[in-house]
């Protein structure tokens, strides 16, 4: 039988109610002759409940400790998952990343995959199991738990699919899709019937949150199908391909992130940039945007970081302080807006139009960073969803 892998977010699989609604669908696709994978997320609020206890005995937790923490709230769903299966009359077994088979880099609390050797879930399948699958975990190669990062679901859901060969991967949660702007900012956001891996990839990387960008990155690369849509099935949905069907240079969409954080150097010593990226390596903070410059007084280093990727966010600027002492600026009270589509700096018309209408409202750019399918305003955390509204109505709405 073709193997369909699905994923159901937390909001999916919040209480008893709509885990059984879950099991419900999954049982209703098993009768339709599909061999059947399903990857959850912790329920509700687990994740960020577990978090908040962390913290609360201690201000700075281990990254070790954390992941063993957190990773049981997929742990408590996949497993009550199973059991509502198995009450319908279908036989269900419930894994963990590590029995699956998903091995990781040896960095916690955002590893990345980098191999996943499916045998259980195969010999399983088999047998005619349905297999649900403790999502955003794995084992590292040192044989350590670990977690994959905010939306790491997503990347556990596309992995699955990638080395099993799945006809496709449906991801559900509490919208049906993607939309042009968030819709608790835009009162009537445009629904996007299909994106390309690259424009997806952007969007989640830029602060959509519908889909994870490492999970595109895995789709795109073995061309498997992402189809968004809500758990209780209303709706329409979004689909996930290589090619979408859009003219070069349109504005798909506009994503944001409040409170990024910019770390600059000022300059003057060359050697201080290398030591405050190999600073920034050994904390574990990626970087979204790096800038550098040598053409005289402007000269330095500065690199665009999100608040969420930060394990102690407040405690940042004392450790760059103790290490830097004042050779290091920080740049708080940012936000991000960004405008997403393939082309769309193929002419300066998308990036002039863009100035200028943050400009006609007195909103001044800290800082402007282009690609090939993004344009993204630095610009005061108060004026982001004022930004937003502007540059939808600008290139959406128009």
């Amino acid at each position: 039988m073709p193997i369909l892998v699905q994923k159901f977010g937390g909001s999916s699989v919040a209480d008893e109610e709509k885990i059984a609604a879950v099991a419900r669908r999954v049982c209703d696709a098993r009768k339709k002759g599909y061999d059947l994978v399903v990857v959850v997320s912790a329920m509700g609020k687990t994740t960020d409940e577990l978090m908040a206890l962390a913290r609360r005995v201690h201000p700075d937790p281990p990254r070790r400790e954390l992941d063993m923490l957190i990773s049981v709230g997929e742990r408590i769903c996949m497993s009550l998952l199973s059991m509502a299966i198995q009450q319908r009359g279908h036989d269900a077994i419930s894994f963990t990343g590590s029995q699956c088979g998903i091995i990781t880099s040896d960095r916690h609390f955002d590893a990345r995959i980098i191999e996943v050797r499916p045998f259980r879930i195969q010999d399983e399948l088999s047998r005619g199991r349905i297999v649900i699958v403790a999502g955003y975990q794995g084992m590292s190669y040192t044989r350590e738990i670990t977690t994959l990062g905010r939306g790491g679901s997503d990347t556990t859901a596309v992995a699955l699919a990638a080395a099993l060969d799945a006809e496709a991967c449906e991801i559900y949660g509490d919208v049906d899709g993607v939309y042009s702007a968030d819709p608790k900012v835009i009162d009537d956001p445009k629904h996007i019937q299909s994106l390309s891996y690259a424009e997806m990839q952007e969007l989640a990387e830029s602060g959509a949150r519908v889909l994870n960008a490492t999970a595109v990155e895995f789709a795109k690369e073995r061309e498997i199908a992402l189809l968004v849509r809500r758990s209780d099935g209303q709706g329409s949905e979004t689909v996930v391909r290589r090619h979408a069907p859009r003219a070069p240079g349109e504005v798909v969409g506009i994503a944001h992130e409040e409170s990024v954080i910019v770390i600059a150097s000022d300059g003057k010593d060359q050697g201080l940039d290398d030591q405050l990226l190999g600073f920034l390596d050994e904390q574990s903070i990626p970087g979204k945007q790096l800038s550098m410059h040598r053409f005289g007084s402007g000269d330095g280093t500065a690199v665009v970081v999100s608040k969420e990727k930060l394990p102690d966010p407040a405690g940042l600027g004392a450790l760059l302080k103790d290490r830097f002492s004042d050779r290091i600026r920080l740049g708080r009270d940012l936000g991000a807006v960004s405008m997403i589509g393939a082309g769309i700096n193929q002419t300066f018309d998308n990036l002039r139009r863009t100035l200028k209408c943050l400009d006609a409202s007195s909103i001044q750019p800290a800082g402007v960073h282009t690609s090939s399918f993004r344009i993204t305003a630095l610009i005061p955390n108060a004026q982001v969803k004022q930004a937003v509204k502007l540059l939808h109505e600008e290139f959406i709405e128009e």
